[in-house]
Protein backbone atom coordinates (compact mmCIF):
# COMPACT_ATOMS: atom_id res chain seq x y z
CA UNK A 1 0.00 0.00 0.00
CA UNK A 2 1.48 3.31 -1.15
CA UNK A 3 1.75 6.12 1.33
CA UNK A 4 1.47 9.72 0.39
CA UNK A 5 4.54 11.26 2.73
CA UNK A 6 4.84 14.63 1.90
CA UNK A 7 3.56 17.73 -0.56
CA UNK A 8 6.19 20.71 -0.55
CA UNK A 9 4.05 23.49 -2.61
CA UNK A 10 4.36 27.02 -3.56
CA UNK A 11 7.59 27.33 -3.48
CA UNK A 12 9.10 30.60 -5.02
CA UNK A 13 11.59 28.25 -6.52
CA UNK A 14 11.93 24.62 -6.94
CA UNK A 15 15.68 23.13 -7.63
CA UNK A 16 15.12 19.20 -9.07
CA UNK A 17 18.42 19.21 -10.01
CA UNK A 18 21.10 19.90 -13.23
CA UNK A 19 19.95 20.06 -16.69
CA UNK A 20 20.62 17.55 -18.50
CA UNK A 21 23.71 19.57 -20.67
CA UNK A 22 24.84 20.51 -17.46
CA UNK A 23 24.87 23.98 -17.98
CA UNK A 24 22.45 24.96 -15.37
CA UNK A 25 19.71 24.23 -12.94
CA UNK A 26 16.20 22.53 -13.58
CA UNK A 27 13.99 24.93 -11.30
CA UNK A 28 10.32 25.75 -11.24
CA UNK A 29 8.54 28.68 -10.19
CA UNK A 30 5.67 28.17 -7.79
CA UNK A 31 6.93 24.65 -7.82
CA UNK A 32 6.07 21.95 -5.60
CA UNK A 33 6.74 17.92 -5.11
CA UNK A 34 5.25 14.85 -3.90
CA UNK A 35 6.93 12.42 -2.51
CA UNK A 36 5.40 8.63 -2.06
CA UNK A 37 6.98 6.02 0.04
CA UNK A 38 9.64 7.88 0.63
CA UNK A 39 10.62 8.54 -2.89
CA UNK A 40 9.81 11.86 -5.13
CA UNK A 41 6.57 10.54 -7.30
CA UNK A 42 5.94 13.81 -9.15
CA UNK A 43 7.49 17.41 -9.09
CA UNK A 44 6.82 20.51 -11.44
CA UNK A 45 3.97 23.40 -10.95
CA UNK A 46 2.22 23.12 -8.07
CA UNK A 47 -0.93 23.18 -9.57
CA UNK A 48 -0.28 20.29 -11.86
CA UNK A 49 1.43 18.43 -8.21
CA UNK A 50 -1.10 19.00 -6.15
CA UNK A 51 -3.88 18.07 -8.56
CA UNK A 52 -2.32 14.47 -8.68
CA UNK A 53 -1.17 14.65 -5.04
CA UNK A 54 -3.58 16.64 -2.93
CA UNK A 55 -1.75 18.19 0.44
CA UNK A 56 -4.62 17.25 2.60
CA UNK A 57 -3.68 13.77 1.93
CA UNK A 58 -0.17 13.93 3.14
CA UNK A 59 1.50 12.97 6.45
CA UNK A 60 3.64 15.96 6.09
CA UNK A 61 2.77 19.14 4.04
CA UNK A 62 4.92 22.19 3.64
CA UNK A 63 3.56 25.34 2.07
CA UNK A 64 6.56 26.65 0.97
CA UNK A 65 5.38 30.30 -0.03
CA UNK A 66 8.39 32.84 -0.18
CA UNK A 67 11.31 30.16 -0.20
CA UNK A 68 12.88 28.12 -2.34
CA UNK A 69 13.51 24.34 -2.52
CA UNK A 70 16.45 22.61 -3.07
CA UNK A 71 17.69 18.54 -2.62
CA UNK A 72 19.22 17.68 0.62
CA UNK A 73 22.72 18.56 0.30
CA UNK A 74 25.08 15.39 0.85
CA UNK A 75 28.37 15.39 2.51
CA UNK A 76 31.06 13.06 0.61
CA UNK A 77 34.12 13.88 3.01
CA UNK A 78 34.01 13.69 6.67
CA UNK A 79 35.95 12.56 9.83
CA UNK A 80 32.74 13.72 11.92
CA UNK A 81 33.29 10.61 14.40
CA UNK A 82 36.30 11.62 16.71
CA UNK A 83 36.88 12.72 20.93
CA UNK A 84 38.72 15.50 22.27
CA UNK A 85 39.45 19.15 21.53
CA UNK A 86 42.01 20.71 19.56
CA UNK A 87 41.22 24.53 19.54
CA UNK A 88 45.09 25.33 20.90
CA UNK A 89 46.15 23.97 17.48
CA UNK A 90 44.03 26.38 14.99
CA UNK A 91 45.93 29.23 17.66
CA UNK A 92 48.89 27.88 16.76
CA UNK A 93 48.75 27.81 13.48
CA UNK A 94 48.03 31.55 13.59
CA UNK A 95 51.49 31.64 14.96
CA UNK A 96 52.92 29.89 11.94
CA UNK A 97 52.96 26.27 12.86
CA UNK A 98 52.25 24.38 10.09
CA UNK A 99 49.86 21.59 10.43
CA UNK A 100 53.55 19.15 9.59
CA UNK A 101 54.98 21.15 12.79
CA UNK A 102 51.96 20.14 14.72
CA UNK A 103 51.70 16.20 14.04
CA UNK A 104 55.66 15.97 14.51
CA UNK A 105 54.56 17.12 17.94
CA UNK A 106 52.70 14.46 18.85
CA UNK A 107 49.38 16.60 17.68
CA UNK A 108 47.27 16.96 14.75
CA UNK A 109 45.70 13.43 13.71
CA UNK A 110 47.84 11.63 16.34
CA UNK A 111 46.49 13.61 19.31
CA UNK A 112 42.77 12.77 18.27
CA UNK A 113 43.89 8.94 18.09
CA UNK A 114 45.18 9.23 21.97
CA UNK A 115 41.18 10.81 22.86
CA UNK A 116 39.47 7.77 20.65
CA UNK A 117 41.26 5.13 22.49
CA UNK A 118 40.76 6.51 25.38
CA UNK A 119 36.62 7.13 24.49
CA UNK A 120 34.19 4.68 25.50
CA UNK A 121 31.43 3.56 22.61
CA UNK A 122 28.78 5.54 23.99
CA UNK A 123 30.75 8.52 24.30
CA UNK A 124 31.73 7.55 20.76
CA UNK A 125 28.50 7.25 19.61
CA UNK A 126 26.86 10.64 21.66
CA UNK A 127 29.73 12.22 20.04
CA UNK A 128 28.61 11.93 16.54
CA UNK A 129 24.92 12.17 16.99
CA UNK A 130 25.32 15.76 18.27
CA UNK A 131 27.33 16.17 15.09
CA UNK A 132 25.13 15.06 13.00
CA UNK A 133 21.87 16.90 14.41
CA UNK A 134 23.87 20.26 13.55
CA UNK A 135 24.59 18.87 10.23
CA UNK A 136 21.04 18.12 9.75
CA UNK A 137 19.72 21.51 10.98
CA UNK A 138 22.02 23.17 8.05
CA UNK A 139 20.25 20.54 5.69
CA UNK A 140 22.98 17.78 4.94
CA UNK A 141 21.03 14.66 4.64
CA UNK A 142 23.43 12.21 3.71
CA UNK A 143 27.21 12.03 4.72
CA UNK A 144 30.01 10.02 4.58
CA UNK A 145 31.97 9.32 8.05
CA UNK A 146 35.27 8.09 8.07
CA UNK A 147 37.32 5.79 10.75
CA UNK A 148 40.66 6.75 10.91
CA UNK A 149 41.06 8.12 14.46
CA UNK A 150 42.02 4.72 16.07
CA UNK A 151 45.13 3.01 13.83
CA UNK A 152 44.51 -0.12 15.28
CA UNK A 153 42.27 -2.89 14.66
CA UNK A 154 40.37 -3.14 17.98
CA UNK A 155 39.74 1.23 17.52
CA UNK A 156 39.18 1.05 14.13
CA UNK A 157 36.56 -1.39 14.56
CA UNK A 158 34.83 0.49 17.15
CA UNK A 159 35.11 3.70 15.09
CA UNK A 160 32.52 1.71 12.25
CA UNK A 161 30.35 -0.01 14.94
CA UNK A 162 29.79 3.41 16.40
CA UNK A 163 29.25 4.94 12.82
CA UNK A 164 26.75 1.81 11.63
CA UNK A 165 24.66 2.70 15.27
CA UNK A 166 24.42 6.15 14.10
CA UNK A 167 23.02 5.41 10.79
CA UNK A 168 20.72 3.05 12.59
CA UNK A 169 19.37 5.75 14.93
CA UNK A 170 19.59 9.26 12.87
CA UNK A 171 17.52 10.24 9.79
CA UNK A 172 20.66 11.62 8.15
CA UNK A 173 22.19 8.39 6.38
CA UNK A 174 25.58 7.64 7.32
CA UNK A 175 28.27 5.86 4.86
CA UNK A 176 30.51 4.29 6.67
CA UNK A 177 34.49 4.46 5.37
CA UNK A 178 37.74 2.81 6.56
CA UNK A 179 40.25 4.36 7.15
CA UNK A 180 42.85 2.71 8.74
CA UNK A 181 45.99 4.23 6.65
CA UNK A 182 45.42 8.22 8.05
CA UNK A 183 48.30 8.52 9.78
CA UNK A 184 51.08 6.35 11.21
CA UNK A 185 50.52 6.08 15.18
CA UNK A 186 53.50 6.81 17.01
CA UNK A 187 56.43 4.19 17.42
CA UNK A 188 55.83 2.75 14.23
CA UNK A 189 57.53 2.21 10.82
CA UNK A 190 55.74 3.38 7.84
CA UNK A 191 56.36 0.08 6.18
CA UNK A 192 55.39 -2.06 9.37
CA UNK A 193 52.41 -0.48 9.66
CA UNK A 194 51.06 -0.46 5.91
CA UNK A 195 51.27 -4.33 6.66
CA UNK A 196 49.56 -4.12 9.28
CA UNK A 197 47.11 -2.24 7.52
CA UNK A 198 46.87 -4.62 4.84
CA UNK A 199 47.55 -8.05 6.93
CA UNK A 200 45.24 -6.96 9.96
CA UNK A 201 43.00 -4.74 9.92
CA UNK A 202 41.39 -4.81 6.56
CA UNK A 203 40.51 -8.67 7.21
CA UNK A 204 38.91 -7.97 10.03
CA UNK A 205 37.09 -5.15 8.60
CA UNK A 206 35.97 -7.34 5.74
CA UNK A 207 34.87 -10.03 8.32
CA UNK A 208 32.55 -7.13 10.28
CA UNK A 209 31.14 -6.17 6.95
CA UNK A 210 29.97 -2.38 7.63
CA UNK A 211 32.78 -0.30 5.92
CA UNK A 212 31.70 0.59 2.05
CA UNK A 213 35.14 2.32 1.32
CA UNK A 214 38.67 2.42 1.94
CA UNK A 215 40.28 5.71 2.14
CA UNK A 216 43.81 6.33 2.37
CA UNK A 217 46.28 9.52 3.29
CA UNK A 218 48.54 9.42 0.21
CA UNK A 219 50.78 12.27 1.48
CA UNK A 220 53.95 13.70 1.51
CA UNK A 221 55.81 12.37 4.73
CA UNK A 222 52.32 9.78 5.41
CA UNK A 223 51.77 6.93 3.16
CA UNK A 224 53.87 6.96 -0.23
CA UNK A 225 51.96 5.88 -3.59
CA UNK A 226 53.47 2.64 -3.46
CA UNK A 227 51.95 1.95 0.12
CA UNK A 228 48.64 3.51 -0.71
CA UNK A 229 48.74 1.49 -3.42
CA UNK A 230 48.83 -1.64 -1.15
CA UNK A 231 46.15 -0.53 0.68
CA UNK A 232 43.71 0.01 -1.61
CA UNK A 233 44.41 -3.03 -3.57
CA UNK A 234 43.98 -4.72 0.07
CA UNK A 235 40.75 -2.95 0.29
CA UNK A 236 39.46 -4.07 -3.44
CA UNK A 237 40.29 -7.33 -2.74
CA UNK A 238 37.94 -7.07 0.94
CA UNK A 239 35.12 -6.07 -1.51
CA UNK A 240 36.15 -2.32 -0.32
CA UNK A 241 35.77 0.59 -2.84
CA UNK A 242 38.66 2.87 -2.68
CA UNK A 243 38.88 6.29 -2.15
CA UNK A 244 41.88 8.55 -1.58
CA UNK A 245 43.39 11.81 -0.09
CA UNK A 246 45.21 12.88 -2.86
CA UNK A 247 47.56 16.48 -3.50
CA UNK A 248 46.33 17.95 -0.37
CA UNK A 249 50.00 19.29 1.10
CA UNK A 250 52.14 18.62 -1.91
CA UNK A 251 52.25 16.57 -5.29
CA UNK A 252 53.39 13.11 -4.86
CA UNK A 253 51.25 11.13 -7.27
CA UNK A 254 47.59 10.29 -5.40
CA UNK A 255 45.41 11.47 -8.08
CA UNK A 256 46.53 8.87 -11.11
CA UNK A 257 46.94 6.21 -8.21
CA UNK A 258 42.94 7.02 -7.82
CA UNK A 259 42.55 6.87 -11.69
CA UNK A 260 44.67 3.66 -11.49
CA UNK A 261 42.89 2.16 -8.97
CA UNK A 262 39.22 3.16 -10.56
CA UNK A 263 38.37 5.17 -7.12
CA UNK A 264 35.22 6.64 -6.28
CA UNK A 265 36.85 10.13 -5.99
CA UNK A 266 39.97 11.81 -5.34
CA UNK A 267 40.07 14.09 -2.54
CA UNK A 268 41.45 17.37 -1.69
CA UNK A 269 43.70 18.16 -5.07
CA UNK A 270 44.73 21.36 -3.90
CA UNK A 271 47.95 20.29 -5.80
CA UNK A 272 46.61 18.28 -8.86
CA UNK A 273 47.72 19.28 -12.46
CA UNK A 274 46.07 18.98 -16.03
CA UNK A 275 47.48 16.05 -16.79
CA UNK A 276 45.94 14.60 -13.27
CA UNK A 277 42.29 16.28 -14.12
CA UNK A 278 42.41 14.45 -17.61
CA UNK A 279 43.36 11.35 -15.74
CA UNK A 280 40.30 11.48 -13.28
CA UNK A 281 37.86 12.11 -16.00
CA UNK A 282 39.07 9.57 -18.04
CA UNK A 283 38.81 6.66 -15.48
CA UNK A 284 35.37 8.47 -14.32
CA UNK A 285 36.97 9.72 -10.85
CA UNK A 286 34.78 12.43 -9.13
CA UNK A 287 36.87 15.14 -7.61
CA UNK A 288 35.63 16.19 -4.58
CA UNK A 289 36.99 19.91 -3.44
CA UNK A 290 37.12 20.74 0.04
CA UNK A 291 37.26 24.85 0.63
CA UNK A 292 36.87 24.64 4.48
CA UNK A 293 40.21 22.61 4.24
CA UNK A 294 42.25 25.30 2.55
CA UNK A 295 40.42 28.19 4.56
CA UNK A 296 41.43 26.61 8.08
CA UNK A 297 44.93 26.48 6.62
CA UNK A 298 45.37 29.63 5.05
CA UNK A 299 46.45 27.48 2.17
CA UNK A 300 45.87 28.10 -1.35
CA UNK A 301 42.40 26.92 -2.70
CA UNK A 302 42.05 23.89 -5.21
CA UNK A 303 41.09 24.85 -8.48
CA UNK A 304 37.57 24.10 -9.13
CA UNK A 305 37.60 25.34 -12.83
CA UNK A 306 40.19 23.65 -14.09
CA UNK A 307 38.10 20.69 -13.01
CA UNK A 308 34.87 22.44 -14.38
CA UNK A 309 36.49 23.13 -18.00
CA UNK A 310 37.86 19.75 -18.33
CA UNK A 311 34.18 17.96 -17.99
CA UNK A 312 34.94 16.37 -14.28
CA UNK A 313 31.87 16.27 -11.63
CA UNK A 314 33.31 18.67 -9.39
CA UNK A 315 31.67 17.53 -5.43
CA UNK A 316 32.48 20.01 -2.64
CA UNK A 317 32.14 18.11 1.06
CA UNK A 318 33.13 20.21 4.39
CA UNK A 319 35.89 18.02 5.36
CA UNK A 320 34.09 18.33 9.24
CA UNK A 321 37.15 17.27 11.41
CA UNK A 322 39.16 18.90 14.75
CA UNK A 323 41.08 20.37 12.01
CA UNK A 324 38.60 21.51 10.05
CA UNK A 325 35.22 22.66 12.15
CA UNK A 326 32.55 23.48 10.60
CA UNK A 327 29.33 21.16 10.07
CA UNK A 328 27.98 23.62 7.11
CA UNK A 329 27.51 22.42 3.70
CA UNK A 330 26.30 25.69 3.18
CA UNK A 331 29.60 27.08 4.31
CA UNK A 332 31.19 25.28 2.25
CA UNK A 333 29.70 25.87 -0.96
CA UNK A 334 29.92 29.81 -0.06
CA UNK A 335 33.89 29.38 -0.16
CA UNK A 336 33.28 27.01 -3.23
CA UNK A 337 31.74 30.34 -5.10
CA UNK A 338 34.07 33.22 -3.72
CA UNK A 339 37.57 31.56 -3.31
CA UNK A 340 37.26 28.84 -6.14
CA UNK A 341 35.44 30.12 -8.90
CA UNK A 342 31.89 28.04 -9.23
CA UNK A 343 28.45 29.73 -9.74
CA UNK A 344 25.87 29.47 -6.60
CA UNK A 345 24.00 26.89 -9.49
CA UNK A 346 27.39 25.23 -10.19
CA UNK A 347 28.25 24.77 -6.10
CA UNK A 348 25.08 23.37 -5.27
CA UNK A 349 24.88 20.46 -7.89
CA UNK A 350 28.74 20.02 -6.27
CA UNK A 351 27.13 19.62 -3.05
CA UNK A 352 24.01 17.26 -3.87
CA UNK A 353 24.15 15.55 -7.51
CA UNK A 354 27.83 15.36 -7.89
CA UNK A 355 28.37 14.77 -4.41
CA UNK A 356 26.38 12.02 -4.55
CA UNK A 357 28.57 9.96 -7.32
CA UNK A 358 31.42 10.66 -4.97
CA UNK A 359 29.37 8.06 -2.55
CA UNK A 360 28.43 6.13 -5.89
CA UNK A 361 25.00 6.63 -5.49
CA UNK A 362 23.12 6.71 -8.63
CA UNK A 363 19.57 6.75 -7.44
CA UNK A 364 19.12 10.00 -8.20
CA UNK A 365 20.16 11.31 -4.80
CA UNK A 366 21.20 15.01 -4.64
CA UNK A 367 18.18 15.73 -7.16
CA UNK A 368 14.25 16.42 -6.55
CA UNK A 369 13.34 14.05 -9.79
CA UNK A 370 11.19 11.52 -10.20
CA UNK A 371 12.44 8.10 -8.43
CA UNK A 372 14.92 10.10 -6.68
CA UNK A 373 15.14 9.97 -2.59
CA UNK A 374 12.55 11.78 -0.95
CA UNK A 375 15.34 14.39 0.57
CA UNK A 376 14.58 17.99 0.81
CA UNK A 377 15.61 21.24 1.80
CA UNK A 378 13.28 24.41 2.44
CA UNK A 379 15.02 27.90 2.44
CA UNK A 380 14.29 30.73 4.48
CA UNK A 381 14.85 32.53 1.59
CA UNK A 382 13.68 32.87 -1.88
CA UNK A 383 16.37 31.41 -4.19
CA UNK A 384 19.05 28.70 -4.21
CA UNK A 385 21.47 31.48 -4.14
CA UNK A 386 21.29 32.50 -0.58
CA UNK A 387 22.71 29.68 0.31
CA UNK A 388 26.51 31.18 -0.53
CA UNK A 389 24.80 34.35 -0.59
CA UNK A 390 24.39 34.53 3.16
CA UNK A 391 27.51 32.99 4.17
CA UNK A 392 26.96 34.00 7.95
CA UNK A 393 23.70 32.66 8.37
CA UNK A 394 22.01 28.97 8.26
CA UNK A 395 19.57 29.85 5.58
CA UNK A 396 17.71 26.22 5.96
CA UNK A 397 14.53 26.63 7.83
CA UNK A 398 12.82 22.53 6.78
CA UNK A 399 14.70 19.19 6.28
CA UNK A 400 12.80 16.59 4.92
CA UNK A 401 14.43 13.00 4.49
CA UNK A 402 12.67 10.45 3.18
CA UNK A 403 9.96 12.39 2.78
CA UNK A 404 9.11 13.01 6.64
CA UNK A 405 10.02 16.48 8.22
CA UNK A 406 13.20 15.94 10.44
CA UNK A 407 14.27 19.22 11.08
CA UNK A 408 12.98 22.53 12.19
CA UNK A 409 13.60 25.66 13.51
CA UNK A 410 12.96 24.41 16.30
CA UNK A 411 13.61 20.73 15.82
CA UNK A 412 17.25 21.17 17.30
CA UNK A 413 18.18 17.30 18.39
CA UNK A 414 15.40 15.38 16.84
CA UNK A 415 17.65 11.82 17.32
CA UNK A 416 16.83 12.07 20.68
CA UNK A 417 13.48 12.01 19.91
CA UNK A 418 13.84 8.53 17.59
CA UNK A 419 16.51 6.63 19.55
CA UNK A 420 14.71 3.03 21.09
Amino acid sequence: MTALDAVVYGADELVAGPTADGSGLETYEDGAVAIVDGTVAAVGPTAEVTAEYPPENASHTVDASGQAVVPGFVDPHTHALFAGDRADEFAAKLRGKSYQDILAEGGGILRTVRAVRDADEETLLSNLLAHLDTMLAHGTTTVEVKSGYGLDTETELRMLRVIDSADDIHPVDVVPTFMGAHAVPEGWDTDDYTASVVDEQIPAVESQGIAEFCDVFCEEGVFSVAQSRRVLEAGIAAGLTPKVHAEELAHIGGTQLAADVGAASADHLLHATSEDIDALVEADVTPVLLPGTAFGLGATYADAAAFRDRGAPVAVATDFNPNCHSHSMGFALSLACVEMGLTPAEALVAGTKHAALALDRTDGLGTLREGAPGDAVVLAAPSHVHIPYQYGTNVVDTVLKDGSVVSTPTHESYHREIQP
